[in-house]
């Protein structure tokens, strides 16, 4: 049975098409999926995100914990920013992407996909210890909501006196939003300038409300997963179980640069990891816009005439583009002549950089 999160109420009052994600019951879409993309890109959107798991490292050696468990550096993570970092494997396959925040000196909160923020959370508490720190995921006890968009800071400035205009992109502060005790975080995944608020579960439905209320003269509405997954999608952001899984590394998404090999000490994965640092993958993640108008879904073999060069691992239409678009692994000689195997028919495929779309900032 799927777990409803803190604003399950809310959603199906406002008529939400509710659906089963990662084992959540989650708002898929309140109305339109084109019109909710489009606020996000013009305006802003308003996002549940409480499927996201929470974890805490704190100790003496709590940084120094998550540099041997994790890839990346975050020892070296001031307190109030944050840094985008991946947990693998020992052979070095992608277990999760993640946000970590350091808090203070001696408190990080671990920010883990939904499907996976138990096991990333067993990972942690094995990996620590030898290290003076303790790991205890409190997701149970937190709710997250995000707004996303242009107009986001305006919007939420008229709600709190923390410091906005100051606030770095993947950064983060305690503060009061609507009367709300919150970490404040300029993060996102829509490829917008946006903020997610950390919140205690039984303060999110009263602050959904006073955020719907504050967004409405800017255009803000709710918005679902699925304009959330085509706003990622153009802004080239992997999603864990597409474009990155336990048989991919770091370095066969183009994510290589998130693995610290200059960090001291040993992290588990090293080893596997460092003869790769300088070797090209055999695959290599790219854009794809079609030329027609049939959709390439995940899993679709990506061909040049009558060979196999690759797979889809994201598709959707675009709003944006007004096309259909899509990420894929194809071999990394190949430039041209691609085309998508829609079930049975060949469609050409223009292959480009990622992402699709870049802000004005």
């Amino acid at each position: 049975m799927s777990r409803p999160t803190p604003l399950r109420d809310i959603h199906e009052s406002l008529g939400a098409t509710l659906t089963d994600f990662a084992g959540w019951l989650m708002p898929l879409r309140y109305g339109s999926e084109s019109a909710e993309h489009r606020a996000v890109r013009e305006a802003a959107g308003l996002f549940d995100l409480s499927h996201m798991g929470e974890i805490f490292v704190t100790g003496p050696q709590a940084g120094q914990a998550l540099d041997y468990a994790l890839v990346g550096h975050l020892s070296a993570l001031a307190p109030g920013r944050a840094r985008y970092t991946m947990i693998t494997n020992p052979a070095g396959g992608v277990l999760d992407d993640l946000i970590v925040y350091r808090l203070a000196d001696e408190e990080f909160m671990v920010v883990a996909n939904a499907s996976n923020y138990h096991s990333v959370a067993l990972a942690l508490t094995n990996r620590a210890k030898n290290f003076d720190a303790v790991v205890d995921d409190r997701s149970d006890q937190w709710a997250l909501i995000a707004v996303q968009g242009p107009r986001s800071q305006e919007i939420l400035s008229s709600l709190t006196d923390a410091d906005l205009p100051s606030l770095k992109y993947y950064a983060g502060l305690p503060g009061t939003v609507a009367g709300v005790s919150a970490l404040i975080a300029r993060t996102g995944y829509t490829g917008e300038d946006g903020f997610e608020l950390f919140v205690a579960g039984d303060d999110a439905e009263a602050l959904w409300g006073e955020l719907t209320k504050a967004g409405e003269p800017y255009g803000m509405i709710p918005a679902g997963l699925s304009c959330r997954d085509t706003l990622r999608l153009e802004a080239g952001m992997p999603l864990y179980g597409n474009e990155l899984n336990e048989s991919l590394t770091p370095f066969d998404a183009g994510l290589g640069r998130v693995v610290k090999f200059d960090k001291p000490g040993d992290f588990v994965g090293r080893a596997a990891l460092e003869p790769l640092r300088d070797s090209a993958p055999r695959r290599r993640l790219v854009g794809l816009v079609a030329r027609g108008r049939r959709i390439p879904r995940h899993g679709f073999p990506v061909v040049v005439g009558d060979q196999t060069v690759g797979e889809v691992t994201s598709g959707a239409p675009s709003p944006t583009l007004g096309k259909p678009i899509a990420m894929a692994y194809v071999d990394t000689e190949v430039s041209d002549g691609l085309a998508v195997d829609i079930r049975g028919s060949q469609e050409p495929m223009d292959l480009v950089e990622l992402p699709f779309y870049r802000r004005n900032k």
